[in-house]
């Protein structure tokens, strides 16, 4: 049985290539089955009846009517590991940012003007800004 998917965002390709061939994807198909969507705002734009389920690329459904679809039997959900790497680097690189003095040591860096033996000079005279925690 072949299922018209509506996509509202650009959705990735690469999810999307996970999807079973019977599925017909298109953002502008006729009398979808189901809906994906990443930030469209769903509250005022007519859903067709011929939806069963809704599903967010991301986290949160915010942006979904869930009560109006609830009330019609419209399945609502969304997948919200996609962005759990990113999210991590972030705290990974916010740590590092919080405990090694990186943008003091930046702007020292930056500042440092003159020949060699003036660089190694400044270099060592400075260089417990850059210490952070222990």
């Amino acid at each position: 049985m072949t299922r018209k998917i509506q996509t509202l965002n650009a959705i990735s390709k690469k999810g999307l290539s996970r999807l079973p061939e019977s599925y017909v994807i298109s953002n502008d198909g006729a009398e979808p089955d189901a809906i994906l969507v990443r930030s469209q705002v769903m509250h005022e734009m007519p859903i067709p009846a011929s939806v069963l389920a809704i599903g967010r690329a991301g986290a949160g459904t915010n942006n979904i009517p869930i009560k109006a679809m609830s009330d019609r039997g419209v399945v609502v959900f969304n997948a919200p590991g996609a962005n759990a790497n990113a999210v991590k680097e972030l705290v990974i690189a916010g740590m590092l940012i919080g405990t090694r003095n990186i943008f003091p040591a930046l702007n020292f860096v930056g500042g440092l003007h003159g020949d060699d033996e003036s660089l190694h000079k400044q270099v060592e005279a400075g260089k417990s800004i850059m210490s952070g925690t222990s």
